[in-house]
Parts: structure tokens; sequence; C-alpha cells
């Protein structure tokens, strides 16, 4: 699998434009694999929030004791 990196502008549209240099190097069909990293951290709270849960859901009956403490 070979990867293509650009930057691109985000405007709130429902698409993300592709430089024409990207367009250039995809071949005309077949699939490919997408995948989006954005600068700062808007997800940071919900995704603390869901380690947390996740991390809690996986105690012993033992360490029940354990969460009555703040």
């Amino acid at each position: 699998m070979t990867s293509i990196q650009f930057e691109t502008e985000l405007s709130g549209e429902s698409a993300l434009v592709l430089p024409p240099e990207v367009l250039a190097k995809l071949p005309k069909s077949g699939k490919a694999k997408v995948l989006v990293l954005v600068e700062g951290d808007l997800e940071d709270d919900e995704w603390r929030r869901a380690s947390y849960e996740q991390f809690m859901k996986d105690d012993s009956p033992e360490d029940a004791i354990y969460d009555a403490y703040p």
C-alpha cells in the first residue's frame, strides 16, 4: 500500500478538497483507505471519558471497594 500525504483547509463543507497534484497520483479505479488527522484536541474530553469508562468496566468484583473513593 502506498501513502500520499497532503494538507488541506477545512471549510465546513461535507467534502475534502484534493489538490490536483494528489489527484494525478491516484489510480483511476480500485480501493483506497482514508485517514484524516486534524490539529487540536476537539474530542479530548469525550475520549478521556470513554477511556475511563472502559477502564472501569474491566474491574474485578474485588476491586469494587475502590469505586467509592474520589
